[in-house]
């Protein structure tokens, strides 16, 4: 178990930050659980950074389930249809071979963009760890049940205390251990690790408050900051065979009441990930 003196403290450690000339910000989405919510948080997070004037580029590292890519080869498509010209990322598959491959495509593309994005298939695969250890911001979006919580760590059946790391935590953080070096020898940020509870609305509220005093405890013991992110709504799903997002205003037709809310959500969730300045052209993130 990591020793809890060197566990970071569950705030940003890139407030205030800029980001350094021609070096871009990695964001990498990772959970080896799927059906998180995880792909459909990095895409949104990446067209709402697009809205804000960032170039932003993506990488989707499962061939064969890509559904990041899908979403924005989606995207595109409806705007060559509609004729509309919408902030965009530009979304490119790993299909390498080889850890050299990816660490290749990765300084490729961020050779041109403020923001990297990677989204990591949910299972467990070397590439993904690699992706991990190159991470400044790494984001792991959950489902508010103990279900999801055992990802991280284990729980007492009868008083839900914590009872030691699982797996994936303990991978995360040997990756930081691995990152330290990289740190000083690349000049890269400190790694800034975010749980996203996504789906909380249909949670009772006794087990969110369990899952809020299990998660708030390994917070503190492995160094992760806890934020809320995307409920569990209908248009989330509807709008991926357009590749269109709540951010797409006057391009939905009439929203409901939830809808607005969701795009407050997706506000909060972007603010509160405490990512670097850069320096952007015009550009805005409308959600009322």
């Amino acid at each position: 178990m990591p020793p809890a003196s060197r566990a970071q403290p569950s705030e940003p450690v890139l407030a205030g930050r800029r980001l350094r000339k021609g070096q871009a910000h990695r964001i990498v989405f990772a959970n080896e659980k799927g059906g998180t919510g995880k792909s459909t948080t990095a895409v949104h997070v990446a067209v709402a950074l697009s809205y804000l004037g960032a170039r932003v580029a993506s990488i989707d590292l499962d061939p064969r389930q890509r559904t990041m890519h899908r979403y924005i080869e989606n995207r595109l498509t409806t705007l060559e249809r509609r004729g509309l010209t919408l902030p965009t990322p530009d979304c490119e598959v790993f299909r390498g071979n080889s850890t050299a491959d990816l660490l290749g495509m990765i300084r490729r593309l961020e050779a041109s963009c403020d923001f990297l994005i990677i989204d990591n298939p949910g299972r467990d695969d070397p590439y993904a760890r690699i992706a991990v250890e190159q991470a400044d911001t790494l984001v792991t979006p959950m489902n508010d049940s103990f279900v999801d919580f055992d990802l991280i760590g284990q729980v007492d059946a009868e008083t839900f205390k914590v009872k030691k790391l699982s797996f994936f935590a303990e991978l995360i953080w040997e990756a930081r251990m691995q990152r330290s070096r990289m740190t000083i020898e690349q000049q890269r940020p400190e790694m800034d690790w975010i749980v996203v509870r996504n789906r909380t609305g249909h949670v009772e509220a006794r087990n969110q408050a369990r899952l809020h005093k299990a998660l708030s405890e390994m917070a503190k013991r492995v160094g992760f900051r806890v934020t809320q992110g995307l409920s569990e709504r209908v248009i989330y799903r509807e709008l991926f065979p357009s590749g269109l997002t709540l951010l797409d205003k006057g391009h939905l037709g009439e929203l409901g009441t939830s809808h607005l809310v969701a795009r407050q959500e997706l506000r909060a969730l972007v603010k509160a990930l405490s990512l670097p300045a850069f320096d952007r052209e015009q550009g805005e993130l409308e959600m009322a």
